[in-house]
């Protein structure tokens, strides 16, 4: 047999796949991406919900004033719209089969009392001087004392349909420039 040169011969050709850069990166960062975010979104919105059910078990649990603003669906339910800029704070809730009452106190300036007064749907010029109506049973279920004399207390209630609560307000004007605002709101069904 004679004896051939292997180095003439064609070699087969393996068919390589073509050319692809290699954007290793790139993949790991996408599937990182479609990973993490999902997961930390779903991490940040346990939290949150976890705070908020806190937040909401706490009023729940009270037995007195809560020192914070209330939250927005009561103060539209029962009709006391808090002003954002309003200091010391405080609410307490409760609710029955037959009627639900909420307590709200705060201090605010003597404009923002103008203003609170007109989103009740009352004014400044319906409260009456040298009263208190709020009654001493309402006040001593969060613990308000209203002092003799009663002279630097004015107060109105705003009687709305049955549909809706019954708004008591009574002001301390003993600094008029930072009247406190106390607040009973009653829904009865």
């Amino acid at each position: 047999m004679p004896h051939t040169d292997d180095s003439s011969r064609p070699r087969p050709q393996y068919d390589r796949p073509p050319h692809r850069p290699r954007h290793r990166l790139v993949v790991l960062l996408i599937v990182v991406l479609l990973i993490a975010l999902p997961a930390g979104y779903l991490v940040q919105s346990a939290f949150q919900s976890r705070a908020s059910g806190k937040d909401k078990e706490r009023a729940a649990a009270a037995t007195n004033l809560v020192y914070n603003h209330p939250p927005k669906v009561s103060q539209r339910i029962y009709d006391v719209p808090v002003p954002l800029t309003a200091t010391r704070v405080g609410f307490y809730e409760t609710n029955s089969w037959k009627k639900s009452t909420m307590w709200v106190q705060f201090r605010t300036s003597d404009q923002r009392l103008r203003e609170f007064l007109d989103d009740v749907g009352t004014d400044y010029t319906k409260l009456r001087p040298g009263h208190v109506a709020i009654s001493d049973r309402m006040a001593t279920e969060v613990g308000w004392r209203f002092e003799k004399p009663e002279s630097h207390y004015w107060s109105t209630v705003y009687k709305q349909p049955k549909s809706k609560p019954d708004v008591t307000i009574t002001v301390d004007m003993t600094y008029k420039k930072r009247p406190r605002v106390y607040v009973v709101s009653t829904t009865a069904f």
